[in-house]
């Protein structure tokens, strides 16, 4: 018989040693208000907001219980890019992601089996999730055939052909052995009109049944169902209805974050977020931009993830609270400041912004240092979102970010954000009034 997975797990790294950041209510008892339960999941919301939909809970994974509203870094080939799974443990990631389609080409499934899994083979003893490969038919359409069998694709590795059927899917996750599994869904651009959103739609649904079957480790591996519809809310409605009908022990937000207007991206969130089970994780898919996990939290949503962090420290960009600040230019050069003052981590505990702009793009240094600095600002800022509602002053901490996120730093509040945030009760600050605190 399989281990309990939600039988508290032994873990190599102690919660209380400094080199990890310790969750402030991890390890203090709270009611919880409402719960669900699944063979290898149970979700625990322990407090919510009195004024919008954000709540903050606790999920009882197989390999880790983490806490949400949470963002999980994209580590698509069993690696994020310059950082080895210890600094991820330090930097207090609770879920990582990984790539089924990259996965399954390389090392495969073969090896994966042999080394008992993806946790194993790369040293993680923390939550991993793995999407489906799905998303692919966007990202590499040229390479893809879709049909109702599966989708036809050309490896960008070596040329050759794969078909990625649900079946196919189920079967790499399940060697991967990631704690939260996502369905084969159709995807098509959130831009994509007419009548292919709704055959996407309801391929989706009959997909998600196809990986239902051939679902090996319902014991030990979860299964979201992905929510389509594109932007009409009809299609949405119907495709909430199906998904949850199936009864999973979560559900994803998927279909957006392509390119579409935000103020039709909030709307198409609140609306699934409204219909979803109370009880069971939301997540909406690759949202990662600072004010979206503010404004999205405020909406109701529990998980995200995105490649933007750590894409953008490449690049020579860094996450602060004040905005973005591209470190290669000349500006920088002569700064002795750290990345942000009050930032606790590695990078600027150690290193300025005249080190790193002598670095960025030329060497491989910069961009290890910028994706920890990167990082660390997602799991402070989703301590804070989850501190701020704990402590039921959620609305007071959003007008205060996004205060000094955008009029700040001179830059005018996104319209989008304002009315979304205005539609769960959180009115901004506006720009000439002061505030009694300055941050967050």
């Amino acid at each position: 018989m399989p281990p309990n997975p939600l039988e508290p797990l032994a873990s190599p790294v102690d919660a209380t040693s400094p080199t990890v950041i310790p969750s402030p209510y991890r390890a203090h008892s709270h009611p919880v208000l409402e719960s669900s339960r699944s063979p290898a999941l149970q979700f625990e919301i322990i407090a919510r907001c009195s004024t919008s939909k954000a709540r903050v809970s606790k999920l009882h994974l197989p390999h880790f219980t983490a806490d949400t509203p949470m963002f999980m870094p994209v580590g698509t080939q069993g690696t994020m890019k310059g950082l080895t799974t210890d600094q991820l443990r330090t930097l207090d990631c609770h879920v990582i992601l990984g790539n089924t389609y990259h996965l399954g080409h390389r090392p495969g499934p073969e090896i994966l089996d042999q080394a008992g899994g993806l946790h194993n083979f790369m040293d993680w003893d923390r939550g991993l999730l793995t999407d489906s490969g799905g998303f692919q038919m966007v990202s590499l359409l040229k390479l893809a055939e879709i049909t109702e069998a599966g989708v036809q694709f050309e490896s960008p590795h070596d040329g050759s052909m794969m078909l990625l059927t649900p079946e196919k899917s189920m079967e790499l996750q399940n060697s991967i052995g990631a704690d939260i599994m996502m369905q084969l869904d159709d995807v098509v651009s959130s831009l994509t009109t007419g009548p292919r959103v709704e055959e996407a739609m309801h391929r989706s649904i009959r997909w998600l049944d196809r990986c239902i079957k051939a679902h090996r480790f319902p014991e030990r591996q979860n299964l979201f169902p992905i929510i389509q519809g594109g932007l009409d809310p009809d299609l949405r409605r119907a495709c909430l209805a199906e998904m949850i009908r199936r009864d999973a022990p979560g559900y994803a937000i998927g279909g957006l974050s392509g390119g579409e207007e935000k103020d039709q991206f909030w709307r198409v969130v609140t609306q699934c977020t409204d219909h979803l089970p109370n009880a069971k994780p939301r997540y909406c898919m690759g949202v990662g931009y600072s004010e979206d996990l503010v404004v999205c939290s405020a909406l109701g949503v529990d998980m995200y993830d995105c490649v933007f962090p750590t894409r953008t420290a490449r690049f020579g960009h860094a996450l602060t609270r004040d905005g973005g600040l591209t470190i290669k230019i000349n500006k920088y050069r002569r700064d002795y400041r750290p990345l942000e003052d009050d930032c606790t981590c590695y990078t600027c505990q150690n290193y300025t912004r005249a080190y790193l702009a002598t670095l960025v793009t030329k060497e491989t240094v910069a961009c290890h240092l910028l994706s920890i600095h990167n990082i660390a600002y997602q799991m402070r800022l989703m301590r804070d979102i989850r501190q701020s509602i704990m402590e039921d002053r959620f609305p007071d901490f959003a007008r205060i970010f996004m205060k000094r996120y955008f009029i700040d730093a001179g830059r005018a509040y996104p319209e989008w954000a304002v009315n979304a945030l205005r539609s769960v009760s959180i009115e901004l600050i506006p720009a000439e009034q002061p505030l009694a605190s300055d941050s967050p």
